[in-house]
């Protein structure tokens, strides 16, 4: 990394500091705080306007002036008395309107690279290598209605947060005092990656002049249409949720139904190709497009294989990442679809999310909004008003159709046998251990990454955790380097028995604070890759010659992540979980709760240098190897 950021720094052609504080600041940083209230951007836009791809930006954002107020017009001095005055404030109002649209057209350009160079050009599925899943505390139903009543619990506590989105009503987060953009909350209901054969599309249909009030409902491979708003624009009661989706079970409990679904799994070149078969037919389109515009979709999974109480986080994990293959739930899945919620007959409840719209964050405060309104007591019953059937949509399966399904279930299931998933609850301490030493939770769980990881393979490697940047107005996220100098002399340290434990505790306070320190520089945009990313887009968007740094060995070993890490906190008892990001690496997501903390680890069993479960169990000894070197030092002694 010393020698990746040596060059950055002797660039000459193009020069990395210019280009921060010109060109990328003014669309990053130069706009900074998101300012406090209801909604991010201007009533009744939205950043991907209703039925366009999110690649087309057309809201006029409210900006904030400049400090110091916007800059004069160039006659502002000239002229006297009140026309010179109302010349001067007009010219002044020109300035900065003109100063504004450049800078909004500066914001769109950097947001377009960033959603089109992570999500909407890669072509990997994004089943496993794009897509989280969330695994949701363990439901216990003691029969079908059981699980009726819980998804129709689960419907109404999304549309009770969505009234909130509707209303603008939804309270603005703040981190360290500082407005937090809420933009990523507008963007996962009602939206939907649409596939191309070289890039995709993301839809969002909710400020369209009818807005979707449906949801769609798949139940054995088979997807429904299901209204959840009354005539009169009021939500449908738990109790009317309840009856419309026994009328879905009821009406789907055939299970040799083609899985249609499963076609949005494969590679996104592939899926590019079918979907424009698909569409062909007038009643597939249609059919496609429900599901499409609708809310978000509702999957009732059949029972997976039961497995020990030991396995069973890990099993849930994998069925919220792909439904456990062909012959499983994988067919039950519009993996193109935003917001996808999971509640299976065995009590297994989840979430699965596509990444393009927003990260993780916002969905869990959704998944905490909705958990708890689960837990209300009913206290309305529903006159029993009689309500229209939830519509079935059709798909006519032409054989080029089903080739391409059986092909899609084939690679669904080479996916499914490759990942290797281990979730575990740390049960040991959570963020009280490493607050009791004046230390970053986070901090202290990465250093116990970093150490795991070089207990088991000698050597540091490139990690990647994700940094919010909504700080910033549409901002995204870049990258906190855990692996550093600091941490690197700490975990070399650690098992040396010729280091008295004295030393070992000062270096890991070292490497805790320099995290902590290069995590504060990336919420606020002074990190190096996403300014990186722009000046390598910039070369090739000005089709100049590529700096060299883009070619440089040490750049692609700096971004060949064999950590790739995330810290999602939620107030429920949960844990996200996604794949590796490079063939030999491990995908590792944490919830750390007060006293406990629980780790999705993921690898790939076609690496024979990974395994999931050897390294969560590297985890755990590195923690606890952590708190007794920190309990056994006395203070004094430092």
């Amino acid at each position: 990394m010393r020698q990746l950021l040596s060059k950055v720094r002797m660039h000459k052609e193009y020069n990395v500091t210019n280009y921060i504080t010109v060109s990328v600041p003014q669309a990053l940083t130069s706009t900074p705080h998101y300012v406090p209230g209801k909604r991010p951007m201007a009533q009744g836009e939205t950043l991907w306007a209703p039925g366009e791809a999110c690649g087309t930006h057309t809201t006029p954002w409210a900006l904030p002036e400049p400090p110091g107020g916007p800059p004069e017009s160039p006659g502002a001095a000239e002229g006297s008395g009140e026309k010179g005055s109302q010349d001067s404030e007009l010219g002044r109002l020109a300035g900065t309107e003109r100063s504004t649209l450049a800078l909004q057209k500066q914001i769109a350009a950097v947001c377009n690279w960033w959603l089109t160079t992570a999500y909407l050009d890669y072509r990997m599925p994004v089943v496993i290598h794009s897509s989280p899943g969330v695994v949701l505390p363990r439901m216990e139903f003691s029969d079908r209605q059981g699980q009726m009543r819980f998804a129709a619990k689960l419907i109404a506590g999304i549309l009770d947060f969505k009234t909130m989105i509707d209303n603008e009503t939804l309270p603005v987060e703040y981190l360290g005092g500082k407005p937090l953009c809420m933009n990523q909350y507008y963007q996962v209901l009602s939206s939907c990656r649409i596939p191309g054969l070289k890039r995709d599309t993301v839809v969002n249909y909710s400020r369209s002049s009818r807005p979707p009030t449906h949801i769609t409902v798949v139940h054995n491979f088979q997807f429904f249409v299901l209204d959840v708003y009354n005539s009169d624009g009021t939500p449908l009661t738990v109790d009317q949720l309840y009856i419309q989706l026994e009328k879905i079970w009821n009406s789907s409990l055939q299970n040799n139904k083609e899985p249609v679904g499963i076609l949005t799994s494969n590679h996104r070149n592939t899926w590019g190709k079918a979907y424009s078969s698909l569409i062909r037919d007038k009643t597939n389109k249609k059919s496609v497009q429900s599901i499409q515009t609708s809310i978000f979709t509702v999957c009732l999974d059949a029972a997976m294989p039961r497995v020990s109480e030991e396995l069973y986080r890990s099993r849930a994990a994998v069925q919220m990442l792909h439904g456990g293959g062909s012959r499983w739930n994988s067919g039950n899945r519009w993996f193109d679809k935003t917001l996808q919620f999971i509640v299976g007959e065995d009590g297994s409840c989840g979430v699965i999310y596509e990444h393009a719209p927003a990260e993780g964050p916002p969905i869990v405060s959704l998944i905490d909004h909705v958990v708890e309104y689960t837990k209300k007591s009913e206290i309305v019953r529903t006159p029993m008003v009689p309500l229209p059937m939830p519509r079935k949509l059709r798909f006519n399966i032409t054989p080029e159709i089903k080739k391409d399904i059986d092909d899609a279930k084939q690679n669904m299931n080479i996916m499914v046998h490759d990942l290797d998933v281990k979730v575990i609850v740390f049960s040991h301490f959570g963020k009280n251990v490493p607050k009791a030493h004046k230390m970053s939770p986070d901090a202290f769980i990465q250093m116990g990454l970093q150490l795991a990881y070089y207990r088991m393979y000698l050597q540091c490697c490139s990690t990647y955790e994700s940094a919010s940047l909504r700080m910033f107005r549409l901002g995204r996220t870049d990258t906190i380097r855990s692996c550093s100098v600091d941490s690197a002399n700490f975990v070399k340290a650690m098992d040396d028995p010729a280091k008295p434990n004295v030393e070992k505790v000062i270096l890991l306070e070292k490497a805790v604070k320099a995290h902590r320190a290069y995590t504060d520089m990336a919420i606020r945009g002074q990190a190096i890759d996403r300014h990186l990313l722009g000046l390598k887009l910039q070369a090739i968007e000005d089709l100049t010659s590529l700096p060299e740094i883009f070619m440089d060995t040490s750049y692609a070993v700096a971004n060949h992540y064999n950590l790739s890490t995330s810290q999602v906190p939620a107030q429920t008892d949960c844990v996200m979980c996604f794949g590796p990001v490079v063939p030999d690496g491990y995908g590792v997501c944490y919830n750390p709760m007060a006293e406990h903390i629980n780790f999705a680890v993921s690898a790939f069993n076609s690496c024979d240098k990974t395994n999931a479960a050897r390294m969560a169990q590297g985890l755990e000894s590195a923690l606890l190897d952590m708190r007794s070197l920190l309990e056994s030092t006395p203070k004094a002694k430092l």
